[in-house]
């Protein structure tokens, strides 16, 4: 008995959110369709033309915006952007510096601060463990 060995699909949003795009401004073909893993990996290796230019235009989805902007989602969603930015949005706003941006670029900087600080004291304990500390 021969077993087929089925094709690995996902739906289009979770390909965009692979490919780093916002869902709504894809190909129609690429929003009604399904992706299969071979077809992302093919997108990820050598991205079409419309890809490219997504990524590099926009609009970008969330994820994209906030790490542009060096700040977290939740930060965007504090300053009420909720809607895709385009890259020309994006850097407008960083050259306008408005208040809730560097308030948020602030609250970034102390979560990465805060982080690192606690992954030290955890391989310093672990290094405490180990040596019989």
């Amino acid at each position: 008995m021969t077993q087929h060995q089925s094709t690995q699909t996902m739906k289009p949003a979770t390909a965009a959110k692979k490919l780093g795009v916002y869902l709504e401004a894809t190909p129609a073909e690429f929003r009604e369709g399904v992706v299969s893993r071979a077809e992302l990996n093919a997108l990820q290796a050598d991205p079409p033309q419309w890809l490219r230019d997504l990524r590099r235009d926009g609009p970008h989805p969330r994820p994209v915006v906030a790490a542009k902007l060096g700040v977290s989602i939740s930060g965007l969603a504090r300053a009420g952007v909720t809607e895709p930015l385009t890259t020309e949005q994006i850097e407008a706003l960083k050259q306008e510096r408005p208040e809730w941006l560097e308030r948020e670029r602030a609250t970034q900087a102390e979560v990465r601060k805060e982080a690192a600080r606690l992954k030290q004291r955890d391989r310093e304990s672990a290094e405490s463990a180990e040596n019989g500390g």
